[in-house]
């Protein structure tokens, strides 16, 4: 359904520009808030795998362009809402990415213990508030063999629009959940994982000890961007691990470190193509 915008305030645009990120996460009961992808590709990702469809804005010479194929699987019931550039970069705040955004309805909310069942390798994000690290975190758990993400409630939210759009759709594709408030990483030792903390410690041990690739189940645990992980959660994990640096080089940003973290440690490693 077709809907042409010719001002700011046309009703039903509330999702796309008044609404904060946290307000669009609570806009209805628990589990069903909404939120907003960015761009084609990313969109498709999310449809492919299941999430609902609310409304779709794009620019007009997109309708029959790039988000033809996209206004074709959301279905007649979903409105797409057309505009000239200019005017949707003036509702939104910027240049919509390709021309495409899609409101859409939040996952329900799961638990850690139903998004680690049968995993060998799960990534832990302590207290990571950065979009772009989140969004590049799970773009390499889902590229290097990682079953699943586990977040701190300190952390960012996963299906924030940037984090979304810089994890070119791969936080729809690994499961993650948020750890209840209060507990830590070390939790998951009662799923039968091992936890492993990524911090520059003078006992830290390598990357690539062979004791970490015999592991069955490995939780990979990372901190956050300045301090990295905070004493008590160092203390309390099966191990501490370092990356072997060069150069006088003494650490890496938190994204790039998962990436070589999980091509290291994921236990699938020999399969991956």
């Amino acid at each position: 359904m077709i809907v042409e915008v010719d001002s700011l305030q046309a009703e039903g645009l509330e999702v796309f520009a008044s609404l904060t990120e946290a307000q669009l996460r609570n806009r209805l009961e628990p589990g069903k808030g909404v939120f907003i992808a960015e761009s084609p590709k990313v969109i498709k990702v999310a449809l492919e795998a299941g999430y609902e469809p609310l409304a779709i804005l794009c620019e007009r010479r997109h309708v029959e362009g790039d988000a033809a194929e996209l206004i074709a699987m959301c279905g007649d019931g979903v409105p797409v809402y057309v505009g000239e550039r200019e005017l949707l970069a003036g509702l939104t705040g910027y240049v919509l990415t390709r021309g495409v955004l899609c409101a859409m309805r939040r996952p329900a909310v799961r638990t850690v213990a139903s998004v680690v069942e049968g995993a060998s390798r799960v990534a832990v994000i302590d207290g990571v508030v950065d979009t772009t690290n989140i969004g590049a975190i799970f773009r390499s758990a889902a590229a290097l063999g990682v079953d699943a993400v586990v977040l701190t409630p300190t952390s960012c939210d996963p299906l924030n629009r940037r984090a979304v759009r810089v994890s070119m759709g791969s936080v729809f594709l690994v499961p993650w959940a948020f750890l209840p408030a209060g507990e830590t990483a070390s939790s998951l030792r009662q799923y039968g994982f091992k936890t492993v903390a990524m911090a520059l410690r003078n006992d830290s041990v390598s990357l690539d000890d062979p004791l970490l690739a015999a592991e069955p189940r490995l939780a990979i645990v990372l901190g956050t961007e300045g301090d990295g992980l905070a004493d008590d959660v160092i203390a309390g994990a099966d191990y501490t691990v370092k990356i072997p640096m060069s150069h006088g080089v003494d650490s890496l940003n938190v994204a790039a470190a998962s990436a070589v973290a999980f091509w290291e440690l994921a236990k699938r490693r020999s399969r991956l193509s």
